[in-house]
């Protein structure tokens, strides 16, 4: 079964899904990553443009039932007994790439919800979608919502030092910051302020999401648990870095495979699951 080569987060939330969603979430890791391509430093503009119309087009054929690339292939093999429907949003993936490679910018907290939102639509609906066929789409969207945006968070300066800004202008603007302050930390008290706002929101609205699962399918959704718990834990130690940046070694630390496990155990004991450090 092909292991995920993506960060250590999602390498658990792999390492502890279920043996149905194991080979879907990895496909979807995969997929994501094979779009992501398209952004790679060096890649001429046009040719990025041209595989990324190519995938737009590939996940219309795998909405239809139709898909061609090895990937979607799989994806349409193992989503057979749920149809095409939950693949319809794979797309997403695309119009996430699209954005990042024209660097726009969100004008408005609605733009960047949008951003997530189609993002959530393509990985986080169809592993819901697998153990929940009954759940309303707005179940999945909020709980993929809260947990991009505060990956996002994780990547700020990084992001913003390559053209990507991740916080809307308008919310700047009010706080009478320049947008390049984001690539420029440790950053001043009113960046601060509503940074550490942010990852307080997200952490509530990311637990309520898990919370709101019902009992009995979060064995199934064991795995995206893992994920979302890691991210909250991810979450408060950037929060506690501020005003500083959170390096990248302070998304992932030698403890997270034991609260992966921690986590995973109390799932399987159908016991409420602790967030955070």
């Amino acid at each position: 079964m092909r292991r995920p080569d993506r960060s250590p987060t999602r390498s658990l939330a792999w390492l502890y899904s279920s043996t149905v969603q194991r080979p879907a979430l990895a496909a979807l890791l995969a997929l994501e990553g094979e779009i992501g391509a398209s952004l790679r430093p060096g890649l001429d503009h046009q040719v990025a443009h041209t595989r990324l119309a190519w995938w737009r087009e590939e996940g219309a054929r795998t909405a239809r039932g139709n898909p061609t690339h090895p990937l979607t292939r799989e994806l349409a093999a193992l989503f057979v007994p749920r149809g095409s429907a939950p693949l319809a949003g794979l797309t997403g993936f695309v119009d996430t790439a699209v954005w990042d490679l024209s660097c726009a910018t969100f004008d408005t907290r609605r733009e960047l919800m949008g951003y997530c939102e189609r993002w959530s639509d393509a990985m986080i609906a169809p592993l819901v979608s697998l153990a929940l066929p009954e759940a309303p789409g707005s179940q999945a969207r909020a709980l993929g919502v809260s947990l991009r945006e505060i990956e996002l968070l994780l990547a700020l300066a990084a992001d913003a030092r390559s053209g990507r800004l991740r916080l809307p202008l308008d919310e700047l603007d009010r706080a009478h910051l320049p947008p390049e302050s984001l690539a420029q930390p440790p950053w001043p008290r009113a960046l601060e302020e509503l940074l550490r706002h942010r990852h307080r929101e997200l952490r509530a609205s990311l637990g309520a999401s898990l919370d709101a699962l019902p009992p009995a399918a979060r064995r199934a959704l064991r795995g995206l648990i893992v994920w979302a718990n890691l991210a909250c834990a991810a979450s408060a130690r950037a929060e506690k870095r501020l005003p500083q940046e959170s390096r990248a070694r302070d998304h992932h630390t030698p403890l997270d495979g034991w609260r992966a496990w921690r986590v995973a155990r109390r799932v399987d004991a159908q016991r409420p699951v602790v967030r955070g450090p």
